[in-house]
C-alpha cells in the first residue's frame, strides 16, 4: 500500500492511536478549521454526497469516520430510518453528540466509538455506509473496506467522500496552498501544528481515483463509480456489494 503516513512521526504509538490522538487534539476547532480551508466548499461536496442515496428508502446508514456528525447529519435530506455515526475519537464524538443534542435529532443520529477495521455490528445490517475525509486514516485500508463490506446489505451501496491530487497547473497551485497555506492557518487556529502538516502528507499518499477504485474492486465491490469534485479536489467513490 506504499508508504504509512502518520501525525506524529516520532510517537511509536500506531497510526490508529496517532490519529485519535491528533483529532482528540483538534477538535474543538475542527468545523472552524473546515468552513476556513475548505472556503465553504466542503458543504456542497457532502450534498453531492448525500444526492447518490437518492432512490433508496427508509436507509439504515453507517457512517465511519463520522467526526463531529456533519455528513450523518446531512445524510437526513435522504429516506432514512435511522443514522449510525462512528469513529475513534472521543473529542469528536462529544462535539458532535452536542451538536446532534442541540438540532434535537437524537431520534435519527446515534453517534458511538467505533473502528472502521473492527466493527461491531453484525453482517448485512446497512443499506449504506458513507464516509467523509476518513479513509486515507485508516491504518490498514484494505481491512477497514471489507468490514464496510461485511455489514452492508447485498445490493447495499457504500460511498466515500475523500480528498484527491488534481492535475495540471491547478494542481500546482492546490498543492502550494496545501502544503504552506493550511499548515499555517492550521497553526493559527489549532494547538496542534502537526495535524495541518499531516493534512497534505497523507492526501499525497492515499491511492487516488482509478487507484482506488481498483483497491474497492479487488475486495468485491461492483458497479464502482468515481466522480471528481471541484477541478478534482476532492473524489466520491462508490460500489455496491
Amino acid at each position: 500500500m506504499g508508504t504509512v503516513v502518520t501525525p506524529y512521526k516520532d510517537s511509536q504509538d500506531s497510526k490508529k492511536d496517532q490519529v485519535a490522538e491528533m483529532f482528540d487534539n483538534i477538535a474543538f476547532r475542527y468545523d472552524l478549521l473546515n468552513q476556513i480551508l475548505s472556503l465553504g466548499i466542503h458543504k456542497s461536496w457532502r450534498k453531492k454526497t448525500v444526492s447518490l442515496l437518492e432512490g433508496r428508502t427508509n436507509m439504515e446508514i453507517l457512517d465511519v469516520a463520522t467526526g463531529t456528525g456533519d455528513l450523518a447529519i446531512e445524510c437526513l435530506n435522504a429516506d432514512v430510518k435511522k443514522i449510525i455515526g462512528v469513529d475513534i475519537s472521543e473529542g469528536m464524538l462529544k462535539i458532535g453528540k452536542e451538536k446532534i443534542k442541540q438540532l434535537k435529532l437524537e431520534d435519527k443520529i446515534e453517534l458511538q466509538y467505533g473502528d472502521a477495521e473492527k466493527l461491531v455490528f453484525p453482517p448485512n445490517t446497512f443499506d449504506a455506509v458513507t464516509v467523509s475525509f476518513g479513509v486515507r486514516n485508516f491504518e490498514n485500508l484494505r481491512r477497514g473496506l471489507e468490514n464496510m463490506k461485511c455489514v452492508l446489505k447485498p445490493g447495499g451501496r457504500v460511498i466515500i467522500l475523500e480528498f484527491s491530487k488534481p492535475k495540471g497547473p491547478f494542481g500546482f497551485i492546490f498543492q502550494i496552498y496545501f502544503k504552506f497555506i493550511t499548515p499555517a492557518i492550521g497553526r493559527i487556529f489549532s494547538k496542534d501544528i502537526r495535524a495541518y502538516t499531516y493534512l497534505p502528507e497523507s492526501v499525497n499518499a492515499f491511492p487516488a481515483g482509478e487507484d482506488f477504485i481498483k483497491i474497492l474492486k479487488e475486495i468485491g465491490f461492483n458497479k464502482t463509480v468515481h466522480i471528481p469534485l471541484t477541478f478534482g479536489i476532492a473524489s466520491i467513490y462508490t460500489g455496491i456489494k
